[in-house]
């Protein structure tokens, strides 16, 4: 493969943060006599990719198979982007500095809607035509992945196989089919034909879309335009998760990134069920390594990288059965080491003040809560199953351990929300702080802080509201200001959401392939990187849907019955149509559903559907217990 570096290294100087671009990061891969190429793309910067667990997990993947070598690639910020389309220098990967043109295949992961203007300037700059049907037997086949392909349609003219699920079989099993094609001389349409075989894998060329009143009336949006191909894809589940290693091999990054520190996954899933959550729907069942596992895995990641600090992730980390005894023998075997633990968020029901000792040791930042809703009333609408007195118990029990800030997470908009409930959100912030200020010292009183951190509400497909619509932008900054109005404390602190992107998100989550269109129409008319508030191009976005006819606000501000079909029905998380149209009604009555890990099975069908159980390393203790789970 042709090493671009010659033509890189004097783009460098002219460029912020050059270190982005350099090769041979310690922990690298390299397997230059590979006969099989594979790069993984994270389409934003270095910064914000190279922290993706995706990204290590399925290289490691790859990179296991005698003859694959699996490389990384990112998008370049906007200044070296500009360097290198002056001087013609297209996309590279990372460890071989290689044109990404002459790989095999080019997997993009989909981690939000917004990064779909990404995709598209990943593929330009790397010179492959942006359309699958466009593309020739010389160009690599582009594959996408993760949490956006539970609805691929508005990505689908994009990519030539789109995986659904868990990708640690099914991306080595596609690359060794494709391998083996390739050397049997297979032509690229046989391959993509081949791979629609494999289950988990998506080829949208090989499928035709209804229109919307012929989908209602068939049931599905999709139809196959060859024989023996499947009409229904579920996704993958990697069934070995709970045994396989916490630790893998992992790049320790010249510059500074997010999340620069040691990631150890501790457990995949969470059955905690809320209603809007799509990645509480899309990685059940719940699979949990055990205590011995994790804590061994975080001993050799920390002598392998030379991390000072390690994160135990996870959707749900202290619903662990043996969270405590796992940060408790962590805590003692990195004592008086300067090691520090943290936990990405802490669940109100799972956190008392053992918890909270544990957490950090010595080191005391701040703590995040997820309260979602300001009243119990829309906290029981949307399933989060916890109350006002589980969020003063937890946060008592951090003032005690030591904290002096607390960050709290709530969402606007939800479905059935009224101004009581965005008032709610004012009372309820200014309640903690109050607890806060009383139960420490008057001299400490000045450095206590809490930050409301508001989300617009965006139905996500795959859970219990995606039939119904987001609130227009106008209105969910009316609901932030009464908020705003609504907060007397100095030091409770309002941020949001800019409901302009909010609104993208949401349109790209509930469209369908129409909306490919419109994503190639905006990206032309200037839009990327609109994830980062500086650079989104509203515009490009507004006068591409206008010259298209399309009215985006249909789309995202639709709310449909539950008989309605979807344009992601022919795509299966797992979880059957009718319970996710129960939980819709569920919501409706203010009923909630419990957590089948704590409690019985709530028939989502996920368990019977995937052939794969909830996998525990110990009993769960339910909320309220001082119970300690046991090593195992």
């Amino acid at each position: 493969m042709t090493d671009l570096w010659p033509c890189i290294e004097p783009l460098l100087a002219q460029t912020e943060r050059p270190a982005r671009y350099v090769n041979h990061e310690f922990g690298c891969t390299y397997k230059p006599h590979a006969d099989f190429n594979y790069v993984l793309v994270y389409p934003d910067t270095y910064e914000l990719g190279q922290a993706n667990q995706a990204l290590r997990i399925l290289t490691n993947c790859v990179n296991a198979v005698e003859g694959m070598w699996a490389q990384r690639g990112f998008l370049p910020a906007v200044d070296m982007i500009a360097l290198m389309r002056e001087a013609g220098v297209p996309l590279f990967s990372v460890e071989g500095c290689a044109p990404l043109k002459e790989f095999d295949i080019v997997g993009i992961t989909l981690p939000h809607e917004l990064a779909a203007t990404n995709v598209l300037e990943v593929l330009d700059l790397a010179g492959i035509p942006l359309r699958a049907a466009d593309r020739g037997e010389d160009d690599p086949l582009v594959f996408g992945g993760g949490p956006c392909a539970f609805n691929p349609e508005p990505y689908s003219a994009f990519f030539d196989a789109i995986s659904i699920g868990e990708g640690e079989e099914s991306t080595v099993e596609t690359c060794q089919l494709v391998r083996s094609m390739k050397r049997a001389g297979a032509t690229r349409a046989e391959i993509l034909h081949a791979l629609a075989q494999v289950p988990g894998t998506y080829v949208p060329l090989l499928y035709g879309w209804y229109s919307c009143e012929e989908a209602q009336q068939r049931g599905t949006w999709i139809y196959p335009l060859q024989e023996g191909l499947p009409t229904h894809i579920d996704k993958r589940v990697f069934e070995g998760f709970a045994e396989s290693p916490a630790w893998e091999p992992a790049v320790v990054p010249f510059t500074e990134v997010v999340q620069d520190r040691l990631n150890v996954e501790v457990l995949r899933g969470c059955a905690r069920g809320c209603r809007f959550c799509q990645a509480g729907m899309m990685y059940r069942p719940v699979r949990e390594r055990s205590a011995k596992n994790i804590v061994d895995s975080v001993c050799a990641g920390l002598a392998c990288t030379g991390y000072d600090e390690v994160s135990l992730t996870s959707l749900s980390t202290t619903d662990h059965s043996q969270i405590e005894s796992i940060l408790t023998q962590l805590n003692q075997r990195f004592d008086g080491k300067g090691i520090r633990l943290s936990v990405p968020s802490q669940r109100l029901d799972s956190f008392g003040v053992s918890m909270a000792h544990l957490v950090a040791g010595q080191k005391k930042g701040g703590l995040t809560f997820a309260p979602e809703a300001g009243t119990q009333r829309l906290r029981n609408v949307i399933n989060k199953n916890v109350t006002e007195e589980d969020l003063f118990a937890a946060v008592d029990a951090a003032v005690e351990a030591g904290w002096r800030r607390c960050k709290l997470y709530f969402m606007i908009g939800l479905p059935t929300e009224t101004d009581d409930d965005v008032k709610g959100i004012a009372r309820l912030s200014q309640q903690v702080y109050e607890r806060m200020r009383k139960a420490v010292p008057p001299e400490q009183r000045g450095f206590l802080q809490v930050s409301v951190s508001c989300a617009l509400f965006v139905p996500k497909a795959q859970t219990p509201f995606q039939w119904d619509g987001q609130i227009p932008p106008e209105e969910a900054m009316r609901r932030v200001n009464l908020l705003r109005n609504s907060v007397k404390a100095k030091a409770v602190r309002i941020t949001w959401h800019d409901p302009s992107t909010s609104f993208v998100e949401a349109l790209m989550s509930r469209g369908g392939r129409e909306l490919c269109d419109l994503v190639e129409l905006a990206w032309r008319k200037g839009a990327r990187f609109d994830a980062w508030t500086e650079l989104f191009c509203e515009e490009a976005w507004r006068y591409a849907a206008e010259e298209l006819g399309i009215d985006p606000a249909a789309l995202a501000q639709a709310t449909y019955e539950t008989s309605y079909v979807l344009p992601w029905s022919h795509i299966s998380t797992g979880t059957s149509a009718r319970w996710l149209a129960r939980e819709r009604r569920c919501a409706q009555r203010e009923q909630t559903t419990p957590d089948c890990t704590y409690d019985i099975c709530s028939g989502c069908g996920a368990c019977q559907r995937l052939g794969v159980n909830n996998q525990l390393a110990g009993p769960r203790i339910p909320a309220g217990s001082n119970a300690v789970g046991e090593v195992r």
